[in-house]
């Protein structure tokens, strides 16, 4: 994710009220801005990670939990990554589904979504919301 892109996409994902971002890794910003902006977010990765104030964190490994019930971390508004490899595409998808949120998320670069979308444009990123079932 460019840094150049966070305002249109915070601006996007603060339609939701509850958000879980998956894969946090160093990038808070997103995370930090929807919380600034008065939304809960919680953050999730295989590794523990230092969010900012105001951020949850829990670890997760998504793939593990695409396996079992979505459980009450996912109870949100919407779930969303950043740079998401194909691979984690649908055990993303299909925990957020399952948990009934919305999943978003962008891509590195030039991978296209493994899963069926709906493509928003957003200056400078596309921004895909996974279709349900």
């Amino acid at each position: 994710m460019d840094r150049s892109t966070q305002p249109s996409l915070v601006d996007y994902l603060a339609r939701y009220d509850s958000l879980v971002e998956v894969g946090i890794g160093r990038r808070t910003d997103v995370a930090r801005a929807l919380v600034a902006a008065g939304k809960t977010v919680t953050a999730t990765d295989v590794q523990p990670r230092s969010v900012p104030v105001g951020v949850g964190f829990v670890a997760d490994d998504i793939v593990a939990r695409a396996a079992r019930a979505p459980g009450s971390l996912y109870d949100v508004d919407a779930v969303y990554a950043l740079n998401l490899p194909p691979e984690l595409h649908r055990p993303a998808r299909d925990v957020a589904h399952a948990a009934g949120a919305e999943f978003c998320f962008t891509t590195l670069g030039g991978d296209q979504p493994a899963v069926p979308v709906e493509r928003v444009t957003l200056p400078r990123e596309t921004l895909y919301v996974a279709r349900t079932q």
